[in-house]
């Protein structure tokens, strides 16, 4: 029998980053950079000064439609509505009927009939494919804009997106690239369209999923290139996904498929806060959200004497050995210089706690604690 081999999907980035010698593997059916050096380097770089990620295999969305607005309000479990000026950003989940977490996402306000949507990369086709069903299933006046270049179709063109993370991130943006300075009047979980001459339209959202401040800048992939190369030449340096993975884990920031799936509601996994319930709005699963009882908490864990990393889906247990929940994502913190871990756990579980995971045959013990680990560049205090 004949087996067809896929090749993976390649950001616009890809042939600089095969030019600068980074070590590329298939992430998620992406030919991606996960290092270019040493991932603790690159670590420590954004803690300390500044790195830049390709983030191009994420998926941006653009919703149009005179039914925008009312359409994303029935979709999403946050509340829209709180998107009253241009650029405004909004963190939500998208559920299923039964309230469990299709994706996680950021939608930003455009205009009253434009929203950007940036979806994850892993899950972006059937995103997109179940956002469609949901306009023709309630007849919304809605047209979907995939922006990713393999969605793209008719004369739309692709966008990328770079992330550029780091204590000394604005500052170097503007450095590089003096007509978004007036980015710099731009708050947390807002974002700016930029005209340049050089490179064109750039949006600069500051947000990121690495627990420093920042941009994620989103261009036209014919530019890509030369944004990063113009970036580049003002002293920032390139971060692949092994450093974002620790970086945001750090962070106690969720991935989706790993932190959370659609299995679990957005308050087994600690993003309660991110749904609102208030009687004015439906959304798809809300009805279930409020009968469907909390079935864990999402808590961070510390391990003590050991460089050991748990593995995901390793079990949790109580000190006396009764299984309470399972990991959903460990590493070595570069930062703390420790091993440290996200779990689901039974509701009942206290911070401040100790349990016990299994780590490569031996019990390690662990101490139950808030996320995030780190913010500011150091260690939270109450870990």
């Amino acid at each position: 029998m004949r087996q067809t081999i896929l090749q993976s999907l390649r950001t616009p980035l890809y042939e600089r980053h095969r030019f600068i010698r980074a070590r590329m593997a298939d992430v998620g059916g992406w030919d991606l950079p996960i290092a270019y050096g040493s991932q603790i380097e690159e670590h420590h770089t954004v803690r300390e000064d500044a790195a830049m990620f390709d983030l191009s295999h994420m998926c941006v969305l653009d919703v149009r439609g005179s039914d925008a607005r009312k359409f994303l309000s029935k979709l999403l479990a946050n509340d829209i509505g709180k998107l009253k000026s241009p650029g405004k950003a909004l963190y939500s989940c998208m559920l299923n009927g039964e309230g469990g977490v299709i994706d996680d996402l950021i939608v930003y306000y455009l205009n009253d009939e434009a929203f950007r949507i940036v979806l994850n990369a892993h899950a972006a086709g059937r995103d997109v494919h179940w956002i469609r069903s949901q306009i023709t299933e309630e007849r919304h006046c809605v047209t979907l804009v995939p922006r990713r270049q393999d969605l793209v179709t008719g004369d739309v063109e692709a966008l990328a997106m770079i992330a550029v993370q780091g204590p000394n991130a604005r500052k170097k943006v503007f450095s590089a690239i003096p007509s978004t300075r007036v980015a710099d009047r731009v708050k947390p979980f807002n974002s700016i369209v930029v005209h340049d001459a050089a490179v064109g339209e750039l949006m600069l959202s500051r947000t990121g999923k690495t627990g420093e401040d920042g941009f994620e800048i989103t261009v036209l992939a014919k530019h890509a290139v030369q944004l990063w190369d113009t970036l580049s030449s003002a002293g920032i340096s390139a971060a692949g996904l092994n450093a974002w993975d620790t970086l945001r884990l750090e962070a106690g920031m969720h991935v989706h498929g790993r932190d959370m799936n659609s299995h679990t509601s957005p308050f087994d996994v600690g993003l309660g806060w991110s749904v609102d319930l208030g009687p004015e709005r439906d959304f798809v699963g809300k009805a279930a959200l409020r009968v469907r009882p909390q079935a864990s908490q999402f808590v961070g864990l510390v391990f003590e004497g050991s460089g050991a990393v748990a593995r995901t889906q390793s079990p949790v247990t109580s000190l006396e050995g009764e299984v309470i929940g399972k990991i959903t994502s460990g590493t070595y913190s570069p930062t703390l210089q420790i091993a440290i871990a996200l779990a689901l756990v039974s509701p009942d579980i206290k911070l401040g706690s100790y349990v016990s995971v299994e780590v490569y045959a031996r019990k390690v013990s662990a101490k139950v604690v808030r996320p995030p680990f780190v913010r500011d560049g150091g260690p939270v205090n109450e870990q």
